[in-house]
């Protein structure tokens, strides 16, 4: 069964509609017109409802008695194939075979971006949303200045590569609240020398320091998507929580959009490891004139607090390289870039036989010097 979905259609000239984050407006591909998102929900606060509701397509096709041999067909879904869902496009009626988790998305027949209503009800609707500040054209950008400076990239990479996909996704993420309670104890070593006679003498003292205190956590994220790396999703942050909206389907269209694939109960080990190790890094900060300083003992008490369920812009790239594929990720608020890149093994030993080159002359010469 088909899943019916909604696009938004411009009320001047019903051309598809996409959100702009620099205007911060729903704008028109057709006519340039601008509606807010105030406006649009307003417009099509009715036909959101009745796209959320499933429906399904019946097609009767006349047969004669003979039937078609489908004794060779398989029944057994493979486990990847289980969690694909189908919707029907209300542009031009194709049918849309998606991940189950996707929630926003654009028909690969007339292009039009669709949102699926049905996949944010209930507890699966998101609380907040940051919407896209920047561009396709900031993230294209951004991943030229990434390349630059990278001595060992190769020439052909950066120039004549090709960006296979770039694409703009609202990431499911968690968002914890908690106040951390943490009891610790440190090793502290001061080292003093001195010249006794001939001798230097090198004395290390051992402290023992104490450190306490409450670290309150607002906004703690986590994401909750299982296609997306962890990692890259991570070194992204910061977002600017500020900016955070009551969320509305509006600010979907011209992007992809997924639910969260990991509850927040799945998520907890994750940010409870986050927030002990930050709050040791706080009491440890606050250790200072030691030449070092080890974590000896400690104690965390975290007073779980609310969890929100939010949906923040992250720009996704990817591009082959010799056959390899190479995936960048990039704040889609606040611009901050990650990513792998290729080493060109040429360019590599050039500059390390260079610098060993440059520094047997040195050495040469001093021996000259020497003798």
């Amino acid at each position: 069964m088909a899943v019916q979905i909604t696009n938004y259609q411009c009320p001047a000239c019903t051309g598809p509609l996409h959100f702009t984050g620099e205007s911060g407006m729903l704008e028109c591909d057709y006519c340039s017109g601008k509606f807010s998102v105030e406006e649009i929900e307003k417009y099509y606060a009715a036909k959101n409802e009745k796209a959320a509701d499933n429906f399904e397509k019946e097609e009767h096709i006349h047969t004669e008695e003979t039937q078609w041999d489908m004794s060779d067909k398989s029944s057994q879904w493979s486990d990847e194939e289980q969690t694909l869902k189908s919707y029907i496009c209300p542009s031009c009626a194709a049918e849309l075979v998606c991940d189950e988790n996707t929630a926003a998305t654009s028909c690969p027949y007339c292009g039009n971006p669709s949102v699926i209503p049905g996949q944010f009800k209930g507890d699966l609707k998101p609380d907040y949303v940051i919407p896209f500040k920047l561009s396709h054209e900031d993230a294209k950008a951004e991943l030229k200045k990434f390349y630059k400076g990278k001595k060992f990239l190769p020439d052909e990479f950066a120039t004549e590569n090709k960006i296979d996909k770039l694409q703009g996704v609202y990431v499911p993420f968690w968002l914890y609240n908690c106040d951390v309670q943490a009891d610790t104890t440190f090793d502290g070593v001061i080292v003093t020398s001195h010249r006794e006679g001939q001798y230097n003498v090198t004395t290390t003292a051992h402290y023992d320091i104490y450190r306490k205190g409450i670290v309150p956590f607002e906004n703690v994220p986590v994401d909750a998507s299982k296609n997306m790396p962890d990692e890259y999703m991570d070194a992204v942050e910061p977002f600017d929580y500020s900016q955070l909206k009551p969320f509305s389907m509006s600010y979907l269209p011209g992007y992809l959009a997924e639910r969260y694939g990991e509850t927040a109960e799945e998520c907890v080990e994750r940010v409870e490891t986050r927030v002990e190790n930050t709050t040791i890094d706080i009491m440890r900060s606050d250790i200072v004139g030691y030449a070092g300083c080890t974590l000896k003992n400690k104690y965390i008490n975290i007073r779980r607090g609310k969890v929100h369920y939010a949906l923040l812009p992250v720009y996704m790239m990817t591009t082959r390289y010799n056959g390899q594929e190479y995936r960048f990720a990039m704040n889609g608020q606040t611009g901050k870039f990650i990513g792998n890149l290729p080493v060109s093994r040429k360019k590599f030993w050039t500059y390390f036989l260079g610098i060993l080159g440059s520094v047997t002359a040195v050495l040469g010469t001093a021996m000259m010097l020497i003798l």
